[in-house]
């Protein structure tokens, strides 16, 4: 399986926790797992790449286990007890220099993990209900925290005592009442200490930890329901947000507004990320699509349908078009790629068609039928 793991250019954990690759090139997706007996506990909670040269994979799985997967040779190569399930799934996975890995859980302990070591070397706690973890790309050893009632939290893994920024609460609302707090998703945006948060309260923040301001910078709201996922489209001021009935937008980091929305999708967005230099946003969720839009047009790209719920995902950072230079595609599965609404029209068409049993009668039947009553109380009344 190694030349067909060469080909993929996305990578997606599912509920069933299976590992799924697609080659967008070839138009073909892939399952890979490493055992016969798939459970609900296999199944795959967090994606990352485990080096720069994007060779191996880390598959966070709610079972408490991390395994490797080498894109290399399109197998499984190393699991890892890194957590135990009673802690909550996985909310986050990075990669550190030297084989070492980042783990954090639900409950909001957050581990350091040498390669040779089965002891965490080093272990903090985040807060409760944690919902997300996420690295900084620029300072590997930096993570950003945030969930439920557990706001923004910046973290210095070489310095692990205490947060080196912590997000004070929004104000009070014009009640004076307290306004909740429920970080699902964060990110660190490039060239500034600024990091974006989206909320269960269909909210956008913006926070700079480099401002004596502990509170937002800036606050948007989208929508009406609760945004699961962002990501930073590459060389912009915006940032791409999707929400539980399948709305992804596009909103202006500056400004506060929003730039535009990609449509076609079915169910909740569970992930969505920005390609690193292509103008392109991966989504995935509830519905069991992939769906590549491109983000100047905003026109949907590709449609690929993958069988089971979607939890995760992960681009390369090549050409997602790209091939892979590899040849032979052994265990392959054809993926039919839809035109958006094609699935629906198709399930439509094949469908009996059922008649009703009682024509409904047009107003001019029923106005007819009402004059021809009045006409008949009227000779009624004439012969009496």
């Amino acid at each position: 399986m190694g030349d067909t793991s060469r080909l993929c250019s996305v990578w997606l954990g599912s509920e069933t926790g299976i590992l799924k690759g697609v080659s967008l090139s070839r138009k073909q997706a892939f399952n890979f797992c490493n055992t016969s007996h798939l459970s609900r506990d296999q199944e795959v909670r967090a994606l990352c790449w485990g080096d720069p040269a994007e060779s191996e994979l880390l598959v966070g799985s709610v079972d408490g286990t991390v395994k490797t997967f080498s894109t290399e040779k399109g197998a499984f190569t190393e699991t890892r007890r890194c957590g135990d399930p009673a802690e909550g799934c996985f909310t986050g996975l990075a990669a550190l220099t030297g084989g070492a890995l980042v783990t954090c859980a639900e409950c909001g302990t957050l581990r350091v993990w040498r390669e040779d070591s089965s002891e965490p070397v080093a272990e903090l706690d985040a807060g409760k209900n944690v919902c997300r973890m996420r690295q900084s790309p620029v300072n590997r050893h930096k993570v950003a925290t945030g969930g439920k009632e557990n706001g923004l939290k910046i973290w210095d893994l070489e310095k692990p005592e205490k947060p080196v920024f912590a997000a004070k609460n929004l104000r009070d609302d014009w009640l004076d009442l307290r306004r909740p707090q429920w970080v699902r998703d964060m990110a660190f945006i490039p060239d500034s200490d600024k990091v974006v948060t989206c909320t269960g309260y269909h909210q956008v923040h913006v926070f700079d930890p480099s401002s004596p301001q502990r509170r937002p910078v800036l606050e948007v709201e989208y929508g009406e329901h609760p945004l699961t996922a962002l990501s930073l489209p590459a060389g912009g001021n915006t940032v791409a947000v999707g929400n539980t009935h399948g709305q992804i937008a596009l909103l202006d980091l500056r400004k506060g507004v929003v730039r535009g929305c990609l449509k076609g999708l079915a169910g909740g967005v569970r992930a969505l990320q920005c390609h690193a230099s292509q103008p392109v946003v991966a989504s995935c969720g509830l519905d069991r699509f992939l769906r590549i839009h491109n983000l100047e047009d905003r026109k949907l790209q590709h449609k690929v349908y993958l069988k089971s719920r979607l939890n995760c995902l992960l681009l390369a950072s090549r050409d997602l078009e790209d091939g892979g230079g590899a040849t032979g595609d052994r265990g392959s599965q054809e993926v039919k790629e839809e035109e958006e609404g094609g699935d629906e029209d198709e399930v439509w068409d094949t469908m009996e068609r059922v008649e009703e049993k009682t024509k409904r009668k047009t107003t001019e039947e029923e106005e007819e039928e009402l004059q021809k009553k009045k006409s008949k109380k009227k000779r009624k009344k004439g012969q009496d």
